[in-house]
């Protein structure tokens, strides 16, 4: 009897025992899910670089119009001055002409003064034209201290470039072709014709016909 007590009880455990299939557990599933925000861990860098291109690109844009301006500003200091330099100049010219005329004005007074005293001359006319001599004399020294000097004309050649013709003359005496007679002198200034001469050219009948 009490064997039979003792089979049965040894038994008993087994009977306990579960023969349920085991289930796979994924140790992934039982984690709580994370706190908001913590997926958009690789948004975040994205963003701050798009912020600081923009700041980059605003300083440059920012630069370029700070150099836009200098050289705007540098742009309008160089057309005022170059205006200012300008003006200078034409009133420097203006001022030197003035002085210029004013210097040969005085030179020419004496003349004038002497030219005042021959009309209030009560002489004869060989002495007034005496006097008007040596006025003119007086004027062709000054003329030559200006470098001035008459255009050679009678017994030269018939230049156009300082000769203006008036007409021509028969002459047998002169050259075909060249100044018979003056009708008013020329002038010129070291190489510049300050105006021609007036004259008239010779038509020498002998040598057209030789």
């Amino acid at each position: 009897m009490l064997k039979q007590e003792r089979e049965s009880t040894a038994v008993e455990p087994q009977e306990h025992v579960s023969h349920e299939p085991e289930q796979n557990i994924d140790p992934a599933a039982e984690l709580p899910p994370p706190p908001d925000g913590e997926n958009t861990g690789s948004a975040a860098p994205v963003a701050e670089a798009e912020s600081q291109e923009e700041a980059s690109g605003q300083t440059e844009v920012d630069r370029l119009k700070a150099e836009r301006d200098q050289l705007l500003d540098r742009l309008a200091r160089l057309q005022a001055e170059f205006e200012n330099a300008r003006k200078r100049a034409e009133r420097e010219r203006a001022e030197y002409r003035e002085y210029a005329a004013g210097s040969v004005v005085e030179q020419f007074l004496p003349v004038l003064d002497n030219f005042d005293l021959a009309l209030k001359a009560t002489g004869t006319a060989h002495q007034l034209r005496s006097g008007v001599s040596l006025i003119v004399k007086q004027m062709e020294e000054i003329l030559q201290k200006m470098q001035v000097k008459a255009v050679p004309t009678v017994g030269e050649a018939f230049d156009p470039r300082i000769h203006e013709a008036m007409g021509t003359v028969e002459r047998d005496d002169v050259p075909d072709h060249h100044v018979a007679e003056e009708v008013r002198r020329g002038y010129k200034m070291r190489d510049r014709l300050l105006r021609p001469a007036l004259v008239r050219v010779a038509h020498n009948p002998k040598q057209v016909n030789e």
